[in-house]
């Protein structure tokens, strides 16, 4: 089996989570080989290098993606071009929302005028850098915005973690929008967004994993 793990925005490829779930499956699954790609690229990019990776794999039916936060928004989109697999942890669906809060913030510390939006931000405006050296502009936002989640082409292949003590985005949402696709939702109580247990959840994870490959 084959996992691409996926790391969410102010993160890269030596996430917690990415590395946890290395060690875990060389010590404890040495026939799961772990892939960190660092994904901090424009979104067409990172869409882009991981169907490249999927692809290249040539394994599709033994590879899984393992996304966290916006890698599970990337996840799904992969998922639905490739027919890939997918584990989601605490996924972000709806970016093209959450994200605009960069937006608003410029917008506020720049005094703009009252009622100016934040579509009036030029196209090459820098929103936010992230912690892994992503870049963000406004027509990032406007990628997100065209690329949004309305469907899942492969429900049965996709498992989501959902942890009800998120305080960075709303579990009611991702676990509406992936039940009402018919997606198999593992929805826990407490806990944050960072998914701080992880390490602890990793044989449940795991089991998960081997769950998806059989659909």
């Amino acid at each position: 089996m084959n996992l691409i793990y996926i790391h969410g925005l102010d993160s890269d490829a030596n996430s917690t989570k990415g590395i946890l779930l290395e060690r875990y499956c060389q010590r404890h699954h040495p026939d799961i080989n772990v892939y960190r790609p660092d994904l901090n690229s424009a979104p067409e990019k990172v869409f882009e290098q991981l169907a490249r990776l999927v692809t290249e794999l040539n394994r599709e039916d033994e590879t899984v993606l393992v996304g966290s936060s916006l890698g599970g928004y990337f996840s799904t989109l992969v998922s639905n071009h490739t027919g890939c697999a997918a584990l989601l942890l605490n996924p972000s669906t709806q970016p093209h929302v959450t994200l605009q809060r960069f937006a608003h913030d410029l917008l506020l510390n720049n005094d703009s005028d009252e009622g100016q939006g934040e579509d009036e931000l030029p196209k090459n405006q820098i929103l936010y850098t992230t912690t892994g050296g992503w870049v963000i502009t406004s027509a990032d936002l406007q990628w997100f915005a065209d690329h949004q989640l309305s469907e899942i082409h492969y429900p049965k292949k996709i498992a989501v973690f959902i942890k009800e003590g998120d305080e960075l985005l709303n579990p009611e949402l991702s676990k509406a929008f992936y039940q009402e696709q018919g997606s198999t939702v593992i929805l826990q109580a407490g806990g944050d967004h960072r998914f701080s247990d992880f390490a602890e959840q990793l044989p449940k994870i795991i089991e998960q994993l081997r769950r998806l490959l059989h659909h």
